[in-house]
């Protein structure tokens, strides 16, 4: 998979600037994709959408397959005939700058119940609502009842749910989808909703830019995957995990990270010819022009912890499926438009296995000046066939991380290396991102706008206050458009003009049987 000399920034929805306490699908994110077009940039890359399970970690995912309730705008509710005006009369004041997760998650649950009285009083939607069940009958019901199960059974662990339903009993299941019936339809609805709005968010930025997604190699335990395929992963006769996923020791952390996922069976998933990994993977596609492949590691060889382990010190390698799965999708799909995440602990057969299918692996610059330099790292030696980086959502912004070098280290390599004074580090930074020979090379938006620790996404390990971080719509200056426009037009990333056509947030949608939109 070879792709074109182009740029994008990295931002996750839930940064985006929103009145109703989080990012969503509402008019900030096609103010974003107007920005990043006028920017010259042709890539916008996401965290994973999936619905979170502990944490708030877009990691840690109830579905594989579902999105984000937080991620669904109210406004567009109303402009879709799906809510009333009133009912956003009341909307909290809710910071600017930071996700409040507990209160957005009730205030929106109630939006979202108050806009499904008035589905179920809208029968004309019932086509393409029932569309949408249909093309989605692989997963949807199974997630659908599974939260319904969850709110009644008042735990995500399904293990101490009911014995027949933990064991999936047919009597059992059809007897709670009787009883939740109304909370199945809930499920289904906001998923129905959830779609609709990101398919018309993706067709806006088509001809625009290109949005690059992340798959998660693992899912939650407390996930409607888990509870449904449990030949799938490695459990006991309970239900409950015997081993779990993690990482050893790192730069990270000393103790290495616990993540708590289960770990496949990836001999069932083979006798299964990798069914549930080729409809993955054909779902991730239908919302993302490419993927990034969180963890490519694990597919060559994973971390294997005791699932009683306090930490992750006490783990071990084993071997993954390889290319199986990967193969099995190709056959099905066509080709994978695949970014590796190859960071971290990784060997020759890691790489070998990443070039044999042809994946782009990354480049991160911070690691290249890290613990006396990793020339790997260094832009002087990415290759084309790369996405280079000036950091990940698992690194600090490049200003916090300079100043906490500057403060912690005598030598200045990095100026040395970059021939400034350090004044603009993250201009610097992102300039020589850009002008390396990747391929793709990525900035987050916080490397763009010069923000310090205070902006950072996420640090591994920590359990708490991670994800949080917004920016607020005044940032986005013109100065800012034009810089990263000439930046990236200095570095032969842009040539095309800036798309022309009017902004469709505004105007008026009509829905087709398929739940997709049209402009009238």
């Amino acid at each position: 998979m070879r792709f074109a000399r182009r740029s994008g920034i990295l931002l996750h929805l839930t940064s985006l600037p929103s009145r109703f306490g989080v990012g969503d699908l509402g008019e900030a994110a096609f103010r974003f994709v107007e920005f990043l077009n006028r920017a010259g940039q042709q890539i916008w890359q996401v965290l994973p959408l999936s619905p979170t399970s502990k944490g708030n970690s877009p990691y840690t995912c109830s579905s594989a397959f579902a999105g984000n309730p937080l991620m669904i705008c109210p406004k567009r509710l109303v402009m879709d005939g799906m809510l009333d005006d009133a009912a956003l009369q009341d909307t909290p004041d809710f910071a600017e700058d930071e996700v409040s997760f507990d209160a957005v998650r009730q205030f929106k649950n109630c939006l979202l119940q108050r806009s499904f009285d008035m589905f179920g009083r809208a029968r004309k939607r019932r086509r393409a609502f029932d569309f949408f069940c249909h093309k989605n009958r692989s997963w949807l019901h199974d997630f659908a009842l599974f939260e319904s199960l969850r709110d009644e059974f008042g735990t995500g662990d399904w293990s101490a749910w009911e014995p027949e339903v933990v064991r999936r009993n047919a009597k059992a299941l059809q007897h709670w989808e009787l009883r939740l019936a109304t909370r199945i339809e809930f499920s289904k609805y906001v998923q129905f909703m959830f779609s609709r709005q990101w398919q018309q968010l993706k067709a806006f930025a088509k001809g625009r830019v290109e949005i690059f997604g992340d798959l998660p190699i693992f899912v939650a335990y407390e996930s409607a995957d888990v509870w449904a395929h449990p030949t799938y992963f490695w459990l006991d006769e309970a239900g409950k995990p015997t081993v779990v996923a993690g990482v050893p020791p790192d730069d990270f952390s000393a103790t290495g990270q616990l993540w708590e996922n289960p770990l496949y069976n990836w001999d069932e998933l083979a006798r299964a010819n990798f069914d549930w990994w080729v409809e993955r993977l054909r779902h991730a596609f239908s919302l993302f022009g490419m993927l990034r492949v969180d963890h490519f590691r694990g597919f060559e060889s994973y971390w294997e912890v005791p699932a009683d382990a306090p930490t992750a010190l006490h783990g071990r390698w084993v071997k993954g499926p390889g290319a199986a799965p990967f193969r099995a999708a190709e056959r099905k799909l066509g080709e994978l438009r695949i970014v590796a995440e190859d960071l971290g602990s990784i060997t020759s057969e890691v790489l070998a296995l990443r070039d044999d299918l042809r994946f782009p692996g990354m480049r991160v610059l911070q690691f290249g000046f890290e613990n006396g330099g990793n020339e790997y790292h260094q832009p002087h030696t990415f290759p084309q066939h790369c996405a280079a980086y000036t950091g990940t959502h698992d690194n600090d912004t490049v200003v916090g991380w300079f100043r906490r070098r500057a403060s912690t280290q005598s030598d200045d390599r990095v100026m040395k290396y970059l021939g400034t004074d350090g004044h603009e580090i993250h201009w610097d930074l992102c300039r020589l991102v850009l002008s390396s020979a990747a391929d793709t090379a990525i900035v987050p938006l916080q490397d763009v706008l010069g923000l310090g620790s205070e902006a950072r996404m996420n640090v591994p390990g920590r359990s708490e206050g991670n994800w949080k971080w917004r920016y607020r719509e005044e940032m986005l200056t013109r100065e800012v458009e034009e810089r990263l426009r000439r930046l990236t037009t200095n570095s032969e990333r842009y040539t095309a003009q800036p798309h022309k056509h009017r902004s469709a947030y505004a105007l008026p949608l009509s829905h087709g049987a398929g739940g997709t939109t049209r402009r009238r």
